[in-house]
């Protein structure tokens, strides 16, 4: 399925940079967001990679997820993805919150729980449960002050 908002001009010519098939893997994890939340807001980013991030808000630190586009793959990386559900193990990354999955093949998009970890991270980023699933997740010091006694 198609996205239903084309790319902007400049988010091709961000991608002109690297190889055509790491291109088109960025433009398909696009498209499956856009698909899945199509009331995102895409927000675009060139630092050491080029970034495109979805929020519901227009502050990429408030977003579900993110596509990086490196040299040779693509990471749909999870701002909360710490907190989803991954019974198999399928998430990588060992930070207190980030969790991505590597795509380096057309394949690679084809998986059917890509759009599960999508619905999920943008339902988390939507409502109040991200609190409750921070408090919950073992481990984790969710409302815990960080403040340290002197």
């Amino acid at each position: 399925m198609k996205a239903q908002r084309p790319p902007s001009q400049q988010l091709i010519e961000l991608l002109t940079e690297y190889k055509v098939e790491v291109g088109e893997l960025a433009l398909g994890l696009r498209d499956i967001i856009l698909a899945e939340e199509p009331k995102s807001i895409e927000t675009l980013y060139k630092s050491y990679a080029v970034s495109m991030a979805y929020s519901f808000t227009e502050k990429w630190t408030q977003g579900f997820c993110m596509v990086v586009v490196y040299p040779g793959h693509v990471n749909l990386a999870f701002n909360m993805g710490a907190f989803l559900d991954d019974p198999d193990g399928i998430l990588t990354g060992s930070g207190k919150q980030m969790r991505h999955i590597k795509i380096k093949t057309k394949d690679d998009i084809k998986s059917p729980y890509l759009r599960g970890f999508i619905r999920a991270a943008a339902n988390l980023s939507r409502d109040d449960r991200k609190e409750a699933a921070m408090a919950s997740k073992p481990g984790s010091k969710a409302g815990a002050s960080t403040k340290r006694k002197r």
